[in-house]
């Protein structure tokens, strides 16, 4: 086959027209874009594996960005802090930071959600002392209601 199909056309005025197709040059085979549809199916499950760990990187590098901010704020969580916890979570955050310029840059979903969950579980025990003592009240209570439940 030279590329080419010819087709009689009956207009709705009833002239006929004769017309040929070409398989012109710079246009994709059927079997080129079926290598190309099989080939962004392949790259789907990258690209899905790839937003997920971007997601996780994003979601640490927030819980510590405001965290740090936080600790600045003498308003807030930084003036409400006693010096040696104030220590220790300025000692948290520069030891994930530092894990995230070394390691963090080439870590998989899976870590990254493990080192937040590590970072979180590290940072709990000492900010819930400012909780309790804002009334007493436990997780869920008025204590939450006043800092928010996103403050960190």
């Amino acid at each position: 086959m030279d590329g080419r199909a010819r087709a009689d056309v009956l207009f709705d005025s009833g002239k006929a027209e004769s017309i040929t197709i070409t398989n012109e040059k710079g246009r994709l085979s059927q079997e080129e874009i079926d290598r190309m549809i099989q080939e962004a199916e392949e790259f789907a499950a990258e690209d899905e594996q790839q937003r997920k760990r971007i997601e996780s990187l994003n979601s640490l590098s927030n819980f510590v960005f405001g965290l740090k901010n936080q600790l600045g704020d003498q308003e807030g969580l930084g003036g409400k802090l006693d010096e040696s916890d104030k220590k220790k979570l300025q000692e948290i955050l520069k030891e994930t930071t530092e894990w995230l310029d070394s390691e963090g840059a080439a870590a998989q979903a899976d870590e990254l959600d493990e080192k937040l969950a590590e970072v979180q579980a590290a940072v709990a025990p000492i900010t819930s002392k400012i909780y309790a003592g804002a009334g007493g009240e436990s997780a869920g209570g008025a204590a939450d209601e006043e800092y928010g439940h996103d403050e960190l």
